[in-house]
């Protein structure tokens, strides 16, 4: 935890300070908003945990760090919308559109959007592009985008573990793999690592969207600060609407394992990853 708190206030302090210029305040105001309402941020520190491991940490990975939370931020807001989830909390706080409307709202999205890639582009890292493609993948038409087109196009749908699966490896998967396997590319990490990181992520991701899965149903709405309920009302195509609680449960202790598993060969390296694998499944938020 001392480690995750180290990672995550280096990163609150560059958010803090990150630049926004041009926008007008109205955008500024609305990104900052939802950037900076706190969140575990996991994203960006998974990223920077990676890049300590593979031998570079430090400042030059924070940029890329503050894109993955610009970018998660930005799906959020949009997440959040009236045409897709219609929350209006989220982290205990108003969300976006019902602070600033729905056409600020999206446009802070896009902005976040576009700037986390601004601010990744102005990196002199020499390996920025390849750790740039990486999150772009997750990120785009064949990740996390593709996942929440299957979410809010197959609502009420029959549940079923293929289709479920699919969603939960764009919606969620991808975008904790790409920290991972970014970091470790901007490390200088050979072929072998990156592989392990990969497993690693994907199988984290799994197992924490069975756990959001089963927090929606049985977590605390003050821990969580959201509405909870909402997956079951809205008759949503989650992993505990196709194998049971219990199931689910054991689902996720399995991937948690899967993860461990894939960064086992490298001992002490890993220590941080596999600590925070197994933190998840006793997440309360």
């Amino acid at each position: 935890m001392k480690t995750l708190n180290d990672y995550k206030a280096a990163l609150e302090a560059y958010l803090e300070a990150l630049p926004i210029s041009g926008a007008p305040d109205i955008l500024r105001q609305a990104m900052r908003y939802s950037l900076l309402a706190g969140g575990k941020r996991l994203r960006g520190c998974l990223l920077l945990a990676a890049a300590d491991m593979a031998g570079e940490g430090g400042e030059s990975a924070l940029p890329f760090a503050a894109a993955l939370e610009m970018i998660h931020a930005y799906s959020l807001i949009h997440d959040d919308l009236p045409a897709m989830d219609n929350d209006t909390l989220r982290r205990g706080k108003p969300t976006s559109h019902v602070v600033y409307g729905e056409a600020v709202a999206i446009l802070a999205g896009d902005a976040l959007l576009t700037h986390a890639f601004e601010t990744m582009l102005k990196s002199d890292h020499p390996r920025a592009l390849p750790a740039i493609l990486e999150i772009a993948a997750a990120a785009g038409v064949g990740g996390m985008l593709a996942g929440q087109t299957l979410d809010v196009t197959n609502e009420g749908e029959t549940p079923n573990k293929e289709l479920v699966l699919r969603i939960h490896e764009g919606k969620t998967a991808a975008l904790l793999t790409a920290p991972v396997t970014a970091g470790l590319i901007l490390g200088g990490a050979d072929n072998g690592l990156v592989r392990a990181g990969r497993a690693y992520g994907y199988h984290l991701g799994l197992a924490f969207q069975i756990v959001d899965d089963l927090l929606d149903l049985k977590g605390d709405p003050a821990l969580m600060g959201k509405t909870l309920g909402k997956d079951l009302e809205e008759k949503k195509l989650t992993w505990p609407a196709c194998v049971g609680e219990s199931q689910a449960r054991r689902d996720a202790e399995t991937h948690i394992r899967a993860a461990a598993d894939a960064f086992a060969p490298y001992g002490d390296r890993a220590l941080f990853f596999r600590d925070l694998a197994f933190s998840t499944l006793n997440r309360t938020h």
